[in-house]
């Protein structure tokens, strides 16, 4: 990758509402030809979308946690994604080796939601959870490049 194309995404991973034109100003393309390889970079699913970072305090989902969850039978690990899929806090869900199968990051309202959250996952899918709450996020969301 060129690294034309690198300070890019850099600033498209910043800030994702950037013009063309003000983006092309910074990389020394023009208007159209920062557009134009910012289509390419899409088309190659290099860039796959673009969002609204959201505060979850102002939404009323104020408390992250992670969640391990382990299935009690290895025969039943099949059900547990798509039943965790329709579960609005949790917000990524990772399939991880080690002691657990799943690591979920969740966000919930307060700890009596948490407790709610954990009891539907485990009476839902027939799993053992471990949970860690987040006090503090130092930082997340790093963009990949730069």
């Amino acid at each position: 990758m060129e690294d034309t194309d690198r300070r890019i995404l850099e600033l498209l991973a910043t800030d994702g509402r950037i013009s063309f034109t003000e983006l092309g100003r910074k990389v020394g393309l023009s208007t159209s030809a920062t557009q134009q390889r910012v289509r390419r970079l899409e088309q190659r699913g290099i860039i796959t979308g673009y969002r609204a970072d959201i505060d979850p305090t102002m939404v009323g989902r104020g408390l992250t946690a992670i969640i391990e969850i382990s299935p009690m039978a290895a025969d039943q690990e099949e059900p547990i994604p798509s039943f965790l899929a329709d579960i609005p806090e949790i917000i990524s869900c990772y399939s991880v080796s080690g002691h657990a199968s799943y690591m979920c990051v969740v966000q919930v309202a307060s700890t009596e939601a948490l407790d709610q959250l954990l009891t539907d996952i485990r009476v839902g899918v027939s799993v053992n959870t471990q949970t860690t709450i987040v006090l503090r996020t130092t930082f997340s969301n790093r963009p990949l490049v730069g």
